[in-house]
């Protein structure tokens, strides 16, 4: 058996985090102490992987907690699911590495990258999880736009977005030639104006959608990465950018 304290350093979960976990009946001591000490068993430590499996895959305490207690649930099985999920994550995190790189050696000169290539790894499901993020963030942002999105970018040849996307490089490329003025300047306003317009290719966005996406663009990973890959200070200049364009939009 173990105790809270045990547990806690054996999964690298804090104490604290176990007992809400108890709370809300996610997942309970084997046993409790006349001393009122929860103690857990083998079978504790295969719920909480499983719990942690699942909170990498993004669900909510209560959906996981919905998963572990239904009749239906298969431990193996699951095992199983993870490992495919976890496998086609490490890939699509591989094939992002790869883009980093390429990209780092192509602003270096050392090589030549097509205008797809740069967004190599983001596939669209990623796309529609941070629609979902902004949606969960921002009740402006409503799955009528989400699927107004969806609808557009559909919608478009191959040329079309092949065209959309190097609009959006010449857009970022802009920002980062205006990054010495500040981003408050004048010449990098201008380009947040191009910006905003060019959002109107998937939606119209709101001011607290620009504000919304703004804040993901220097906190959400996967854009760090990739802006970094273009400009070390991009993530940041650009989020701050954002919001002095959303609050000139106000006035």
């Amino acid at each position: 058996m173990y105790t809270v304290k045990q547990l806690s350093d054996l999964a690298g979960v804090s104490v604290r985090t176990l007992h809400y976990y108890d709370e809300i009946g996610l997942l309970k001591p084997s046993a409790v102490g006349d001393n009122g000490y929860r103690y857990y068993g083998d079978e504790s430590l295969l719920a909480l992987q499983q719990i942690l499996f699942f909170r990498e895959m993004d669900l909510g305490l209560l959906q996981i907690k919905d998963i572990l207690n239904s009749p239906a649930f298969d431990l193996l099985a699951a095992l199983r699911q993870h490992r495919d999920s976890l496998e086609q994550r490490i890939q699509r995190l591989r094939t992002l590495v790869q883009t980093v790189d390429s990209t780092i050696m192509h602003l270096a000169g050392e090589i030549t990258m097509t205008k797809k290539n740069l967004f190599a790894g983001f596939s669209e499901e990623k796309q529609k999880e941070y629609e979902r993020e902004i949606a969960e963030k921002h009740p402006d942002w409503d799955q009528d736009k989400v699927r107004e999105s969806q609808r557009r970018w559909k919608s478009y040849t191959a040329q079309d977005k092949q065209k959309i996307g190097e609009e959006g490089m010449a857009v970022y490329n802009d920002l980062i030639a205006a990054m010495p003025h500040g981003p408050a300047s004048a010449e990098a306003q201008a380009v947040m104006a191009r910006w905003h317009q060019h959002l109107r290719y998937f939606y119209e966005p709101t001011p607290e959608i620009l504000r919304g996406l703004g804040q993901m663009y220097n906190e959400h990973p996967d854009f760090i990465a990739n802006f970094k890959a273009m400009h070390p200070d991009l993530p940041e200049f650009l989020s701050r950018a954002v919001s002095v364009y959303v609050e000139r939009l106000g006035e």
